[in-house]
């Protein structure tokens, strides 16, 4: 962990809506003015897309399974080196996975190369006089016997909704986005189940706060779900691991999150359509404070 160089990491499955977390850090460094190196988690996976799929097929010719969210899909160690090597010296490498075509071409014409949606680019050394580092992925605080990336990150935050909601979200979002048939998608959501439970969830026992989406409204059978709960028909559930560590300051939230309440000593709810802003307020105390402390 490092004042001077801070390594915030935003982590959650696929489906999670770790999205609406970077929006509201994103308006945080606009307002604080903080210049942030910015990391995707995908860029860190082990194969290119095309080679994923060979991947997946000889692992399963083997009677194994193979999933993102394991480490023979992974290269934790290099989350972890450059989240070590960052906090002692504000440098490392990142690289991309290109989404899309337009990703393609805009980093195509940056680099001078010529790679396609679905590989990756040429890993690159981070420029010099950033503020922090911001993570977001699946990641950001994975432990293994070999790999403790965790450990060298100064915020960790998990977003989590409950499990029926997550699919719902990744069904919806896999079959709009990519194309994927339903029948897809489930195989995919059980391929991935023994590397979720094992490499996934335990990462929000770590975190310092979690930010878990509740819906009010039936989503007991998600493969059958004909729309995803909007956020106005769910709770929020914030809970802070170590309220002190951020003199998080409950009496504050209460006043100023109408609606909201406290569940447990160290857990407040709040109506999911006031996520972000919920989001915002907690966390702009807390990057002023690392910022002020690496000033010093």
């Amino acid at each position: 962990m490092s004042q001077k160089h801070p390594v915030i990491a935003v982590t959650g499955s696929s489906g999670a809506g770790t999205t609406t977390v970077k929006v509201a850090f994103e308006h945080i460094f606009r307002r604080e003015g903080l210049n942030p190196v910015v990391v995707e988690g995908d860029s860190f996976h082990r194969y290119d897309r095309a080679e994923m799929k060979e991947a997946i097929e000889k692992f399963a010719a083997e009677g194994k399974q193979l999933s993102h969210f394991g480490p023979e899909a992974n290269l934790f160690d290099k989350i972890e080196d450059l989240f070590r090597e960052y906090g002692e010296s504000g440098t490392g490498q990142k690289r991309y996975y290109l989404h899309s075509e337009e990703e393609a071409a805009a980093h195509n014409e940056r680099l001078g190369t010529d790679k396609k949606p679905g590989e990756f680019t040429p890993w690159e050394d981070i420029p010099p006089g950033s503020d922090l580092m911001f993570y977001e992925g699946l990641h950001g605080g994975v432990v293994t016997e070999d790999v403790n990336v965790a450990k060298y990150v100064d915020l960790l935050i998990g977003v989590v909704p409950i499990v029926n909601l997550e699919w719902i979200q990744k069904i919806f979002r896999d079959n709009a986005q990519r194309g994927y048939s339903a029948e897809a998608i489930v195989d995919t959501i059980l391929r991935r189940m023994p590397d979720y439970v094992n490499y996934i969830t335990p990462q929000f026992s770590r975190t310092d706060i979690n930010f878990q989406r509740v819906p009010t409204v039936d989503t007991s059978n998600p493969f059958i779900a004909r729309d995803i709960p909007t956020p106005d028909e769910s709770f929020v559930v914030i809970r802070f691991r170590d309220p002190k560590k951020f003199d998080v300051d409950f009496p504050y939230l209460l006043d100023m999150i109408s609606g909201s309440f406290m569940s447990r000593r160290n857990t407040i709810v709040v109506p999911g359509g006031k996520m972000g802003f919920a989001m915002e307020i907690i966390l702009a105390p807390i990057i002023q404070r690392m910022m002020e402390n690496r000033g010093r």
